[in-house]
């Protein structure tokens, strides 16, 4: 069975099995840059200067193996350039497109973060029968986690303005790739 789960997160950015079991990563981590924007910016976008979409394609395959199933897993996470924009006529600076940029990157790590999450947990995680729901929920749960740390990213940075904020989240992710575990 293959599902195909389709998020869209960002506000005002973002783009983030088992035992056994195989996990592979479509798209590596990267360092976000202006041609990394190809949509139309938003007329109505509230002072937002940059948008970011990424989507997690999460898909698997279960085998029963006695009392347990093991999930062979694929996490794709996909930087959608074509509906990600940056409204380049409200840049006036190199200075200004790399805050920009730094912010982006946020969003897009914390997607990144997410899609490592849940290679982790899911080869961590023992399904039963009912393994189509249990992986539903692992999603789900991890999903909504990174949902709130996208948001609050925004609230507490005020979408980059607040640059002490800003300047502490960067700290925050760059801890959390330095650190970030890699099975």
């Amino acid at each position: 069975m293959k599902i195909k789960l389709l998020k869209w997160i960002g506000v005002s950015a973002l783009c983030l099995m088992m035992y056994g079991a195989r996990a592979q990563q479509y798209q590596q981590y990267h360092q976000l840059t202006a041609n990394d924007f190809w949509g139309t910016p938003r007329a109505n976008a509230g002072g937002v200067v940059a948008y970011t979409n990424c989507t997690i394609d999460f898909k698997y395959q279960a085998s029963n193996h006695n009392s347990y199933y093991l999930i062979n897993a694929t996490v794709n996470l996909l930087l959608n350039s074509n509906k990600s924009w940056l409204d380049r006529s409200r840049v006036t600076s190199q200075a200004q497109l790399a805050e920009i940029l730094k912010h982006e990157q946020g969003h897009y790590l914390i997607a990144y973060l997410e899609q490592q999450e849940l290679l982790r947990q899911i080869t961590k995680t023992r399904f039963s029968y009912n393994y189509k729901y249990e992986a539903m929920e692992l999603f789900n749960r991890i999903d909504a986690k990174y949902k709130q740390l996208n948001s609050d990213y925004d609230e507490d940075t005020q979408h980059m303005t607040n640059r002490q904020q800003q300047h502490s989240w960067d700290l925050y992710f760059k801890k959390r790739l330095e650190f970030e575990p890699t099975e």
